[in-house]
């Protein structure tokens, strides 16, 4: 079943477990388990044993189990309620809860081959939707907002992929975000290819500069070639100006001074054993200000100079426009770069990617 032919269905259903839901599923479906965790185990370690009494238990508990969503979960769609459940691998999970809600008139539909056919069908896209777009990446310097520049971008109507935003990380070794863990490799890919389905190929997409990797996350390869050799605007600020930006934007690693001295700890074999600790007593003496600088200045920036000139074929070519990240008119200068390239914005179109 093509990607595209899902909203056909009033809604998705993926009745594997908890577990298996939170490493991947179809955007927008609904987690309706027919095994709870513990009961897959009981069930899957019963038939290493006996198959046919692990059938007849599991039966017994996905037949339990859909009584009660039918209580609870679905008790409120109506007649002509049409859903797609699926499963692992289509298999004996969904195929329950298919017939049983087709027998009470429901026209279910169960998805052949279950997520796998799903996640075969993400792989394929993710080797081919990229290539499809034209994309203007964002080069500069830490602390220059590059991502805050992309919102007010995406704010103003004009084509945006958050990379990081999907990714939940900033993608460098101090990008960690507060409080929130990364998705799954797989996770990450869904997430990927419904952003490109929004997008429209006569437009084009303003993503961040970022390396193959985003933490834990890995890029596929037809959007990092796509748009490391596409067009590039560094993005520049003064250095006060980063400072002050990421005084704010890096706030949470700088009230966990123990947890920021860890994370510089890691730093060790890029910079001497004595620059980091020179950079542990300043977060000691809360000489915040004069950390940051140096840190720009010694780690981050060198940095930006190898991967840059590394990564994209364009840079050279590359369009300059200064930013003030932590100025309150980000819109305005969204607009005034989108002149200053001459690109005009327009409405995406829902699942206008190529199939």
């Amino acid at each position: 079943m093509p990607l595209t032919e899902l909203a056909r269905f009033d809604e998705i259903v993926d009745v594997r477990t908890p577990l298996e839901f939170a490493e991947d599923h179809i955007p927008g479906a609904l987690n309706a388990p027919v095994l709870s965790n513990e009961e897959r185990v009981i069930v899957g370690t019963m038939y290493k044993q006996s198959p046919f009494e692990a059938t007849r238990h599991g039966a017994a508990l996905v037949a339990r189990n859909i009584a009660h969503h039918l209580d609870t979960t679905f008790a409120d769609r109506p007649r002509n309620w049409r859903p797609l459940i699926y499963c692992w691998r289509g298999g004996k999970r969904s195929g329950s809860m298919t017939n049983v809600f087709n027998m009470i008139g429901w026209q279910a539909r169960q998805l052949d081959g279950g997520y796998k056919t799903y996640r075969r069908a993400v792989v394929e896209k993710l080797a081919t939707w990229p290539r499809r777009f034209a994309y203007i990446a964002l080069v500069g310097h830490t602390g220059t907002g590059k991502t805050r520049l992309l919102h007010a971008l995406r704010d103003v109507g004009a084509q945006v992929l958050d990379l990081e935003g999907l990714a939940c990380h900033r993608g460098s070794l101090l990008g960690a975000w507060p409080g929130r863990p990364q998705p799954s490799q797989k996770a990450f890919d869904s997430a990927l290819v419904g952003a490109l389905a929004q997008f429209h190929p006569a437009q084009p997409v303003f993503v961040e500069s970022e390396s193959r990797r985003i933490g834990a996350i890995t890029l596929p390869d037809a959007l990092l070639e796509r748009f490391h050799q596409g067009a590039c605007v560094e993005i520049r600020a003064a250095l006060d100006e980063r400072v002050a930006f990421l005084l704010e934007d890096y706030g949470h690693l700088l009230d966990d001074p123990a947890g920021f001295k860890r994370q510089l700890s890691l730093l060790i074999g890029l910079h001497s054993r004595a620059q980091i600790m020179h950079w542990q007593q300043l977060i000691d003496e809360r000489a915040r200000g004069e950390l940051l600088h140096q840190l720009l200045e010694r780690h981050y920036d060198p940095a930006y100079q190898r991967s840059s000139r590394q990564h994209f074929s364009q840079l050279a070519h590359a369009q300059h426009f200064t930013f003030r990240p932590s100025a309150g008119d980000t819109v305005s200068q969204a607009k005034a770069l989108l002149a200053q390239l001459s690109v005009t914005t327009g409405e995406a179109t829902a699942m206008h990617a190529p199939t």
